[in-house]
């Protein structure tokens, strides 16, 4: 099932690419993502109650909070510079770009969390850094 999911996600990131340079050609990048944001937290929100898990709040530490919150904290970020190299930039490079997020999360995975590189990790990576700089350049 998480296959399906992933592709789900594939799917929906590629309409945030495409909705959001439509939606930055006339607006700061900054106000385009706070009001992206917006509509991210109602419909996070919104799956919390209907999906009955709000009570789960009360069973998360310290160590859980401070990390969702740094990873809230990049995602952020991520959004604000993503949105701001959509409006400056063509679609297929700047998402070329960003998905070298990829490789950047083998390599963290593997310094930060002792995960394994895998030789086909290594050869996906080395795939993805190879269409970044095609596409990108």
């Amino acid at each position: 099932m998480w296959a399906i999911y992933a592709v789900l996600s594939a799917l929906f990131a590629s309409l945030t690419a495409i909705f959001g340079k439509i939606g930055v050609r006339e607006i700061n990048s900054t106000l385009a993502t706070a009001i992206r944001t917006i509509f991210v937290l109602l419909m996070a929100w919104g799956m919390v109650f209907i999906t009955g898990v709000q009570s789960g709040i009360r069973g998360i530490d310290g160590k859980g909070f401070l990390f969702l919150a740094l990873s809230g904290v990049a995602t952020g970020a991520s959004w604000l510079f993503y949105y701001k190299a959509l409006s400056a930039g063509v679609v297929a490079k700047v998402v070329a770009i960003d998905k070298f997020s990829l490789v950047l999360t083998f390599v963290l995975a593997a310094l930060l969390l002792g995960e394994r590189l895998t030789p086909k990790a290594l050869l996906g990576g080395l795939l993805v850094t190879l269409g970044t700089l095609i596409v990108a350049l």
